[in-house]
């Protein structure tokens, strides 16, 4: 059976915030207030960070929901950003301090520009220390719409131990592990009460005439407009409710499920705000592909528009069941209702991002682009006979994981993955281990160097063998010369009376541009100019071969004294952090061999900056892991290839 109850569409609201702000903790409380308890960790202490979207279907005062807990880490914020494009409402969950409302800023930025609803709970209430009213300000700081207090604490001494719901205007207690109990508001509150209240209707009153012109005649609108107007202007971004609670506590747990009941738009609504058609085939959009054992292949999926049954043709593919996660638990169902989100069996050949639908041709939707990475491990098997079967592994994880990417890299004949940190690729490689039973190792990948050469040579190579029968003879006699960086190899033939005969010399030029592949240090050589200028043949003795050995004994011998250069990849960087930090961005760059380009607001991020560099690309393998230790993990950053430089590396002839 689908997940509609009370003939309202199921909606889903996501968990996001910062690594350590408790999400996960707050999701396991939701679960168990909903009724539908999920397996909570014996040691809080010891949870294992999140690093893809969990789900957890429930229901909650007769309606249906999807709760997905998202990642917190920076790695992980394409699965976030994935999850939030087939959400009514996020909640953003953050701490009760001041210094850390920095971190909560890309997240609210994200949901502003996304036109995503959103609340703020501030969690873990009860280690507050200073005041709400200060956690506040710093977080109003980056937030796109103007913050409204839903709720006042109740202080006991230095600790927080209840709320008066400014609305309501009821004051609970907290009780641990139960729903808080109903309480006479302290006398000594009603002020702090009466002017959050205030605030509130005041905001409010911006983008409504009616109620502004009851505060301007200072008339006390009824609770049912104040409701009416948080909801309307919270569904349009114009406003973001703020509430207070302890989820390891079960502390304001239900008050924010009630808060969500009420002002967390419809699916309809949301689908609305996406421009999808309410008429039409039934709709459907995968955010996440996951391979389980022995149901295969899963595409967690949105229902935008209609009903999908089990067995119907999606994309092309007939469905191979339909699950819902009860308790965080695969559950099998017979269908799945507008509004649903859903994993959806067997869909091979759609990946992650597809709308599908029944009809050929189903509009698509907009989907998040996955970003550039910022991370690379070189990977190998411990035994070459798993190669085909890594290939195929890998194959399905970035199937899995658009994020995720893969270069067989000619220069270095290594296997690079490419991601986005360190956490996110020994997680790759584990579940490689895991699920597909593979050994593998990894290390940093080798730079692809290049060589040249300083100055002009003339060169001679000869070969000439007698064994019996026809022997062999070449003699060639090239210049070898460098080229402007960036223009590559070039062979230019000049011989003139036919002392090296047409027919060979085609393989004067392959066996040259062949040698340029490994130079002096052991890397190919670029920009270099090789002219064959004179030779000589036999006419019995000469052979394709013969000319190829002659010109790489040449060109061997000639590049050794050319005066040859390392080479190494320079990268055009730009580093993103906000511009306190700006300072540790610009010494970290230098202290990379980088030359600093200049600085300026990132465009769109009032409060950012953006650092421009040149930097060796030997010098940014683990410069992302540096740049987040040092930026409370907001620093990122994007490169491209810019020009080979000289290196100033130690050069070490025959290197490999």
């Amino acid at each position: 059976m689908s997940g509609t109850q009370n003939g309202r569409s199921p909606r889903s609201v996501a968990l996001v915030g910062p690594y350590s702000s408790g999400k996960s903790t707050l999701f396991e409380a939701l679960m168990e207030a909903a009724g539908t308890p999920v397996k909570r960790p014996a040691d809080p202490r010891n949870r294992p960070a999140t690093t893809e979207v969990r789900l957890g279907h429930c229901s909650y005062l007769g309606d249906a929901w999807t709760v997905l807990d998202c990642p917190g880490s920076v790695e992980f914020a394409y699965e976030t950003a994935s999850a939030l494009a087939m959400v009514d409402l996020a909640v953003v969950v953050c701490e009760p301090a001041p210094a850390r409302a920095l971190t909560v800023a890309p997240i609210l930025k994200q949901l502003a520009d996304d036109g995503v609803p959103h609340m703020l709970f501030i969690n873990k209430i009860d280690t507050l220390e200073g005041s709400v009213s200060d956690t506040l300000a710093a977080l109003q700081g980056f937030a796109g719409s103007p913050l409204v207090l839903r709720q006042v604490p109740i202080m006991d001494g230095e600790a927080v131990s209840g709320y008066v719901d400014v609305v309501s205007e009821r004051a609970y207690r907290y009780r641990k592990g139960q729903a808080s109990e109903l309480m006479q508001i302290p006398s000594e509150m009603h002020d702090d009460e009466q002017d959050a209240l205030n605030k509130l209707v005041e905001v409010l009153a911006d983008h409504d005439d009616a109620l502004l012109e009851k505060v301007l005649e200072d008339v006390k609108p009824t609770t049912a407009e104040i409701y009416g107007d948080l909801r309307k202007d919270l569904a349009a971004g114009a406003v973001i409710e703020v509430l207070l609670g302890s989820a390891e506590n079960s502390g304001g747990v239900r008050r924010l499920w009630k808060a969500l009941r009420h002002d967390t738009p419809m699916a309809a609504e949301t689908a609305a705000r996406k421009t999808i058609d309410a008429e039409g085939a039934p709709l459907a959009q995968v955010f996440k592909t996951v391979h389980a054992g022995h149901t295969g292949k899963l595409s967690y999926a949105r229902i935008w528009r209609g009903s999908i049954k089990d067995g119907a043709t999606l994309g092309g593919t007939r469905l191979g069941g339909i699950y819902r996660m009860p308790g965080g638990e695969l559950a099998k169902v017979t269908d799945a209702a507008e509004g649903d989100v859903v994993a959806l069996g067997r869909l091979d050949g759609v990946p992650t991002g597809a709308t599908v639908s029944p009809a050929a041709t189903p509009e698509q939707l907009a989907f998040p682009a996955a970003p550039q990475p910022v991370y690379s491990l070189a990977i190998a098997t411990s035994d070459h006979k798993d190669d085909a079967k890594l290939s195929g592994a890998l194959q399905k994880q970035r199937e899995a994981d658009p994020t995720l990417s893969m270069e067989q890299q000619q220069d270095t004949s290594e296997t690079v993955l490419h991601g986005q940190g360190e956490m996110h690729l020994i997680s790759t490689v584990d579940r490689l281990s895991k699920d597909y039973g593979l050994k593998v190792t990894t290390h940093k990948p080798q730079v692809a160097f290049k060589e040249t050469i300083r100055r002009a040579v003339h060169e001679h190579g000869r070969l000439k063998k007698q064994s019996g029968g026809h022997g062999q003879f070449a003699d060639v006699k090239i210049d070898i010369k460098p080229r402007p960086r960036g223009e590559g190899f070039e062979f230019i033939d000049k011989i003139v009376g036919g002392s090296v005969p047409r027919n060979f010399i085609p393989a004067v030029a392959e066996a040259a541009e062949e040698s340029a592949k490994k130079g002096p240090f052991g890397f190919p050589v670029v920009d270099i100019s090789v002219t064959l200028v004179d030779g000589g043949f036999h006419s019995v003795d000469s052979s394709d071969m013969a000319f190829k050995t002659a010109t790489s004994v040449a060109m061997r011998e000639g590049l050794a004294k050319a005066e040859p250069i390392l080479l190494e990849p320079v990268d055009h960087v730009t580093i993103s952090v906000p511009n306190e930090f700006t300072p540790r961005a610009q010494r970290l760059l230098t202290g990379r061999r980088g030359q600093i380009l200049g600085f300026a607001e990132k465009e769109g991020w009032p409060g950012w900056d953006d650092v421009v560099a040149l930097v060796p690309e030997a010098e940014l393998h683990d410069l992302i892991i540096e740049l987040r230790s040092q930026t409370l993990g907001l620093g990122t950053y994007r490169r491209k290839f810019d020009h080979l430089a000289e290196s100033r590396a130690e050069m070490k002839r025959g290197a490999a």
